[in-house]
């Protein structure tokens, strides 16, 4: 919830003896408030234990604090099992570290445990279990709670009534939500920004933006809340448009909304907004922390600039996994396997323990390099050297590996041993590869698991029926497509854009609605033109439509990419990169003319598929024609 929804200062508790001096107590409370894990808490523990102290209710409290701290629930609860008589202040701090652990049921059973025992909650314990039951979506124990609160006359608390509109919110009960938020006395920012956040969180975008313009007077917590929200929800044109609008409105940014501006930047391909960003954040020296440093690492390799990203890398002062992992996430994208290895080895060097996040992305690289013995030599070592467990889409990355260097019938039988179940996007992964080393038999065979299973979204019909149609088996990829309307599956639009003068321009295929739509076509039928000196014939064969010959090259002379870099091509100054991204996967032919484009302009062109970054330039792509 971006901080707008804290729960209240936990309190210490009270009303006990002192058993010993108040100057031994002062003492032990200190070192222990200067803890940050439970490895320094320990011998401090054992020193208290000593001197007979162990039952002092002041001590138990800061040490679960300490435990909550550091998440460690099992200390905690050995804690917890040898006091005697706790009160509902040791409650509150107990429950506390299931919730900063998101152990949110465990701290709603401790809650009723404690209710059973006839003690009675206060205005602490009741927000931050009604926090779990939000978190945990346990509507049926929130309600409990919220008849407990009105019961014990704690409805007119503020925090009580935040974390209510907060759990009816999140639960999706929205009437119940906006009742509890009209009738605070005080809405201020904070509660309209609870209320906000959980029409994001739900994808009711247009709700959300009604509430948030009825808000007077916004703090950055209410403008981050609403691009965070807006970014996730997809919006990013309009995160990035509220931003500006924030600047405007002279509300100074904190290094959360950085982050968000950031991710909507890396998802649009928005790179020269983004180095604005960067600029702004150097400006007002917002600290450049891991967490900053790394969104700007994804950032600027999202967006192509893969060298500018391993330059930043390198300066920042403070590297953690996360940014060590977007770094190797960035050179798989753009190709660059070797280098994601070299990050990777060195992550190792620098004894930072790898995350499961850490193997996708280098095992993503290995795939894109085809690498495939240190590929299954990094793999095999998830379990046996880090004790990770291998997931779905490691698993992924050996068939796509196994595929790439055309071991089809390896990778079928790999994906049959596997300890897990296949999806869709694995078996879609060695369909890709069937068709691009042009095996139809095992290809078709794919295909027909997936639609038994009913695992086949929209991506594997239509790549189905290209597969027929390369085959000239007309008929057979109608049947397909026919199917997809049949089962209901939506096909996804695919779309491009551009970012030309720090604004974003969007493409669909064919698109007619930019305000410079007749210079475009004119580019594009001046670039048709130059290709057929350069002996190019378009791929007609992956249209699976039974039409005319002329019908299936204007199809695909039209594909969005080609109108976006036709744009740049018209925008941009000579000799200018021009980076593209694209919703959906490149196809063979827009390949193709692509990299001709590139030879022909003279021009560098990035374009970022669903898949990975390509790299043209002079004629050759950096995906080596393998996606």
């Amino acid at each position: 919830m971006l901080g707008a929804t804290a729960s209240p200062h936990l309190s210490p508790p009270y009303l006990y003896s002192n058993p010993y001096s108040f100057q031994d107590r002062k003492q032990f409370l200190i070192k222990l408030q200067k803890c940050k894990s439970i490895k320094q808490a320990a011998p401090i523990h054992a020193h208290i234990i000593k001197n007979g102290n162990k039952n002092d209710p002041f001590i138990l409290f800061e040490l679960l604090r300490v435990c909550s701290r550091s998440c460690s629930i099992e200390y905690a609860s050995k804690i917890f099992r040898k006091t005697s008589n706790p009160n509902v202040f040791l409650y509150t701090a107990f429950i506390d570290v299931f919730i900063s652990s998101g152990a949110y049921s465990d701290g709603i059973r401790t809650y009723f445990q404690m209710v059973r025992d006839f003690i009675l909650p206060d205005n602490y314990i009741i927000p931050l279990v009604l926090k779990a039951c939000g978190s945990a979506l346990d509507l049926n124990s929130g309600e409990q709670i919220h008849c407990q609160a009105m019961k014990l006359g704690l409805c007119s608390d503020r925090f009580v009534r935040l974390k209510l509109v907060e759990l009816y919110g999140k639960c999706g009960e929205f009437s119940d939500a906006k009742r509890m938020f009209d009738e605070m006395p005080q809405r201020d920012v904070v509660a309209s920004t609870v209320m906000i956040s959980c029409y994001l969180d739900h994808g009711l975008v247009r709700k959300a933006m009604d509430e948030f313009w009825l808000v007077s007077t916004k703090d950055n917590v209410c403008w981050t809340a609403m691009i965070d929200g807006l970014a996730r929800n997809g919006e990013m044109n309009m995160a990035l448009e509220l931003f500006r609008e924030m600047q405007m409105e002279g509300v100074k940014p904190n290094e959360v909304t950085i982050v968000c501006v950031l991710s909507a930047c890396a998802q649009l391909g928005a790179l020269e907004l983004g180095k604005w960003v960067h600029s702004y954040v150097e400006k007002y020296n917002i600290e450049v922390n891991h967490i900053v440093g790394s969104a700007l690492v994804n950032m600027y390799s999202r967006c192509g600039d893969i060298d500018e990203a391993a330059s930043l890398f390198e300066d920042l002062e403070a590297r953690d996994v996360t940014t060590y992992n977007s770094m190797i996430v960035g050179y798989a994208l753009n190709g660059k396997s070797t280098e994601a290895i070299k990050i990777f080895q060195r992550l190792i060097r620098d004894g930072i323990k790898p995350t499961s996040i850490t193997f996708s992305a280098v095992l993503n690289a290995c795939s894109h390099g085809g690498l495939v013995d240190i590929g299954f030599d990094i793999f095999e070592s998830m379990k046996t050297e880090y004790g990770i467990e291998r997931r779905i889409e490691h698993y992924g990355c050996m068939v796509d590996l196994l595929g790439r260097v055309g071991r089809l019938q390896e990778a079928y039988d790999f994906i049959q041993r596997a300890n897990i179940a296949p999806d869709n996007i694995i078996w879609g992964s060695l369909l890709s590869a069937c068709r691009i080393h042009k095996n139809f038999e095992l290809g078709e065979r794919v295909a027909k698991i997936l639609m038994e299973y009913g695992a086949a979204d929209s991506g594997t019909y239509i790549l189905l029926s290209n597969v027929y149609a390369s085959l000239g088996k007309f008929k057979e990829a109608a049947q397909v497509r026919a199917k997809l309307r049949e089962e209901g599956v939506q096909k996804e639009p695919g779309c491009s854009s551009i970012e030309v003068k720090n604004e974003i321009h969007e493409f669909l295929l064919g698109d007619i609605r930019h305000p410079e739509r007749e210079a475009i076509y004119n580019k594009l039928k001046e670039l048709d033109d130059m290709l057929k000196s350069e002996d190019y014939a378009p791929e007609t064969d992956v249209i699976s439509q039974d039409i005319e010959e002329h019908e299936k090259k204007w199809a695909l002379s039209i594909h969005s990419e080609r109108l976006a870099i036709c744009y740049g091509l018209i925008s941009t100054k000579p000799c200018t990169t021009i980076r593209v991204v694209k919703s959906l996967r490149v196809c063979n032919d827009c390949h193709s003319v692509i990299k001709l484009i590139s030879k022909i302009t003279q021009r560098r062109i990035v374009v970022r598929d669903r898949n990975r970054f390509h790299h043209f330039e002079n004629g050759v792509c950096s995906c080596g024609d393998y996606w």
